[in-house]
């Protein structure tokens, strides 16, 4: 068995620790910075690309704008997707949650919906505290 967790650790570095199970939130408030950033980036992102870049390049002939931002969202999704998965997998989302979190980068505005809902979710069951919270 150590063999196998050895190739597990060479292949995923961080997912095969014995330490994961006894504290599985270990890393939950870093995992749910990185992905509350992320979304941020990728949603505003899309929505110059969707609201700007797309309508200059097909009504006013100026391709420059999606040239730019297109590429630059699309490289941020792929870092946004890992965020999510690292995230989904600390706090144990089901495979649907998980699947809301990858389909906000597709919509504008769907990632700060998501991402709110996603932040609600884990201090709703305690596994987040409240910044806000006096103690």
């Amino acid at each position: 068995m150590s063999g196998v967790r050895r190739l597990t650790n060479v292949l995923a570095p961080g997912y095969a620790r014995p330490g994961d199970l006894e504290d599985p939130t270990r890393g939950l408030r870093s995992a749910v910075l990185r992905y509350r950033v992320m979304a941020y980036i990728v949603g505003t992102g899309l929505i110059i690309l969707v609201f700007a870049g797309v309508p200059l390049q097909y009504g006013a002939n100026v391709p420059q704008v999606a040239e730019i931002v297109g590429p630059i969202h699309g490289f941020f999704y792929i870092v946004y997707l890992l965020a999510a998965v690292d995230l989904a997998r600390r706090a144990r989302f089901t495979l649907l949650q998980m699947g809301a979190m990858i389909a906000a980068g597709f919509l504008p505005f769907l990632a700060f919906i998501i991402e709110h809902r996603v932040v609600v979710r884990l201090r709703a069951s305690g596994l987040l505290e409240d910044p806000r919270a006096v103690t």
